[in-house]
């Protein structure tokens, strides 16, 4: 059951309540450009402590799509620049608002939302390990464009430390039975041991290896994700890194025909401008798919499915 959860980690979800959100999400795509007023009423806040461009305004068209209202939290001009405190300005916004989508670079604020808030708190993404609405999108981008993720063979390239939503998106492979799941990054990058155990306790089919083109050609997708400079607490560690590694054209003539290459965006120079012209391109695809599986994730946990 969806109505009423709080969405915080792509783990709180089992299969099923994934498979179910995606048969929603199917629905949405068919009424997301007429509309349908499903929240007519309700009211989403949004709640965005970190730049954000794909989330939020994806949530707000979602809510917007869906009839629902929306109230946006800009934290430079609210009182907690008076120095309010952000328990005490969830509490204010759970009063208004319906549902909360937040986002945060402090580890764990997701949670701490939605043990103080009454209504439910969907994590935009918090710290370096959750943003569970982007995995259900790429997850259900590989169920539309592959007919399934069971018995595929998935490659995660890139910031697998810092980044939260490769991390996410690891973690919702687990719902899954994989024929393998390969890390692929430079040793100063590599999914960090707290991630790793968790990995293993799940029972997944985890190969870590440094160099893409030992796997490539095993790979029915690959996710690409960049080095997220602001999340680095050492700006010499960033500089050791910057550009260690790149999907180039060449090397693609060594994939499988079919496979598809997703990226959670933005991007920087790990992915050429070239690729978008390959076969193999589906980042803009998946992109695509936010607004229809956001509005799912809303109406589902509000309570207002369509049928």
């Amino acid at each position: 059951m969806w109505a009423g959860r709080d969405v915080i980690s792509i783990l709180d979800f089992t299969r099923e309540d994934l498979e179910e959100l995606f048969r929603v999400a199917r629905r949405m795509e068919e009424i997301e450009r007429r509309g349908s007023d499903i929240l007519r009423g309700r009211i989403v806040a949004t709640a965005f402590f970190e730049p954000s461009t794909r989330t939020r305004l994806s949530f707000e068209a979602a809510a917007h799509r869906l009839g629902a209202s929306v109230i946006s939290l800009h934290p430079t001009v609210a009182s907690l620049a008076k120095g309010e405190s952000l328990a005490d300005t969830l509490r204010m916004l759970d009063g208004y608002a319906d549902v909360i989508v937040m986002r945060s670079r402090l580890e764990g604020a997701a949670k701490m939302a939605a043990e103080i808030c009454v209504n439910p708190v969907i994590n935009g993404g918090d710290g370096t390990q959750h943003h569970p609405t982007q995995a259900m999108i790429d997850l259900y981008t590989i169920k539309r464009l592959k007919g399934g993720v069971d018995g595929l063979v998935v490659g995660v390239l890139g910031d697998l430390k810092y980044g939260r939503a490769a991390t996410s998106f690891i973690f919702g492979l687990t719902r899954y039975r994989l024929e393998r799941i390969y890390l692929i990054s430079p040793p100063e990058l590599r999914v960090r041991e707290d991630v790793m155990m968790e990995l293993d306790r799940l029972g997944a089919p985890i190969h870590e290896v440094t160099d893409l083109e030992e796997a490539l050609p095993e790979l029915d997708v690959l996710y690409v994700t960049r080095i997220q400079k602001e999340r680095f607490p050492d700006p010499a560690e960033y500089e050791r890194v910057k550009g260690s590694y790149r999907v180039k054209l060449s090397l693609l003539r060594k994939a499988k025909k079919d496979m598809i290459i997703m990226h959670p965006l933005p991007r920087v120079d790990e992915l050429p401008y070239e690729v978008d012209r390959t076969p193999h391109a589906a980042y803009f695809k998946q992109a695509s798919f936010g607004v229809p599986v956001r509005m799912a994730i809303l109406s589902l946990v509000l309570g207002a499915v369509v049928e």
